[in-house]
């Protein structure tokens, strides 16, 4: 597996539209078409949402590369406070399982710690 980037930033909404361009250009340099750019982005996206209501105040995320596939993973990082689950956690994960491949989420302490998808 080849990491084409790595970033580590304070989950709020003021970061989601930086993410969401990069992960947009990470896409166009892997060869995606607008639909599955978009899509990619709203999983990117969903899964900063998850993290962020777990409590977490950082968040980082690894774009790898692996058998022509595009690997995320979005890890919660940094100080913990306690999260609150949002009804719209339920369609975060719901969109996940629709949009990308090999979703796997991982908890801690009853928490989303860790999502991870491929495209």
């Amino acid at each position: 597996m080849r990491t084409l980037m790595e970033m580590r930033f304070p989950l709020g909404s003021e970061m989601m539209t930086t993410v969401r361009l990069a992960c947009g250009g990470l896409c166009a340099l892997s060869g995606f078409d607008m639909d599955e750019s978009e899509d990619c982005k709203v999983c990117v996206t969903e899964s900063l949402l998850l993290v962020m209501h777990a409590g977490f105040s950082h968040a980082r995320i690894c774009f790898s590369e692996e058998h022509e596939e595009l690997f995320i993973r979005v890890t919660g990082e940094g100080e913990r406070t306690e999260g609150h689950t949002m009804p719209e956690d339920e369609i975060s994960a719901a969109l996940l399982e629709a949009l990308a491949s090999d979703v796997v989420t991982e908890r801690a302490d009853g928490a989303v710690s860790e999502i991870s998808f491929r495209f």
